[in-house]
């Protein structure tokens, strides 16, 4: 991205940063689809990520060498806010007591899974790698940022990279195929047949982002 578009941004030009939008939002999804496995969730990521990045516009200068790494690194610490805070959501509830027994919906549920069994089985995966290995995964595999770029996002050296990303892999060939073997009955939302993402979060997400930045 040129500095002139830079420099349109941090003054508040909103023309400009829907440019930024336009080109990145879809790389900014897919990381939280694919880091989360909860497509409602990937969306609210995206829209909060962008409304942080307009918060943060100031910060385009130079030394910003990547935009969509630094999208990417706004978008994971999004997402470890959200975590932290259904933490502490989760926490809250466990102190309650226990709900009435529901009927159990396996058997419908399982009918309606096959295409988001395999994303289903990796975001699983993920979530029991260290966060720290996590991270450096969903950035460097799933939204092709190179070892330099995904450093710049993560603010740490790129040797680091290299070793959690090794740690991770590693990791999840095993973690996968144990998950697979018993499948997780959530429900998620399906890929499409091609394994790409619908153009509907992005839109949705879009629409958000416009309505709060006005």
């Amino acid at each position: 991205m040129d500095f002139l578009l830079h420099e349109r941004v941090r003054s508040g030009d909103r023309a400009a940063f829907a440019e930024i939008f336009d080109e990145h939002a879809r790389v900014v999804y897919a990381h939280a689809i694919r880091t989360t496995g909860d497509w409602a969730m990937a969306e609210d990521v995206m829209s909060l990520t962008f409304l942080e990045a307009w918060r943060l516009r100031d910060k385009l200068r130079e030394e910003v060498r990547s935009v969509r790494a630094w999208l990417l690194g706004i978008a994971t610490n999004v997402m470890r806010n959200i975590a932290r805070s259904a933490r502490r959501h989760r926490e809250a509830m466990s102190r309650l007591p226990p709900p009435e027994a529901l009927p159990d919906f396996s058997d419908e549920l399982v009918g309606q899974m096959a295409d988001a069994q395999r994303l289903a089985a990796a975001a699983r995966a993920l979530q029991r790698l260290k966060r720290s290995e996590r991270e450096v995964f969903t950035l460097v595999v799933w939204s092709d940022l190179g070892y330099a770029a995904a450093a710049e996002a993560l603010g740490i050296p790129v040797g680091t990279v290299r070793s959690r990303l090794s740690r991770a892999r590693e990791k999840l060939r095993r973690l996968v195929d144990e998950e697979l073997v018993v499948p997780n009955l959530d429900g998620a939302e399906p890929r499409t047949d091609s394994g790409h993402i619908s153009h509907s979060g992005v839109a949705a997400a879009r629409t958000s982002h416009r309505r709060r930045a006005r």
